[in-house]
């Protein structure tokens, strides 16, 4: 961080520009009205998909809005945690990886059931793990 002098002598230190919620704010509007627009103009879903992934690494957007998130009392600690947690992303890759397969081979009837069941017991593990941590 660089330090500036304010009018009294004294130095204040400078936010870095991706914890500066003047610039992260613009930018989260910034992309959700371009996720607006692709959807608009009917731009396919996996390029604005990309793209908002691309931005939100590089400007580092998505952890500014997990900070946001984690600001919240009691719930939002609970929600970001729960949000990190790898196994839940490992078990989301896998569904994805398991239901473009059987959709591909004909089984989509059975990719909804099973995706229902995923999101069942996602929804379970992050219904336990904060009941289990407010208990």
């Amino acid at each position: 961080m660089s330090e500036l002098p304010d009018d009294r002598g004294l130095l204040l230190a400078r936010t870095p520009w991706w914890r500066n919620w003047k610039v992260m704010l613009p930018l989260w509007c910034a992309i959700g009205g371009m996720v607006w627009l692709g959807l608009h103009f009917n731009i396919d879903r996996s390029v604005i998909a990309a793209s908002v992934v691309a931005v939100g690494l590089i400007s580092n957007a998505f952890v500014w809005l997990l900070g946001i998130i984690a600001l919240v009392p009691v719930i939002g600690p609970l929600i970001v945690k729960v949000l990190s947690i790898g196994f839940i992303w490992l078990l989301n890759a896998l569904g994805y990886l398991v239901s473009y397969i059987a959709i591909r081979r004909g089984y989509s009837k059975d990719v909804l059931t099973y995706r229902g069941l995923t999101i069942a017991l996602v929804i379970g593990i992050v219904i336990g793990f904060v009941l289990g941590r407010l208990v």
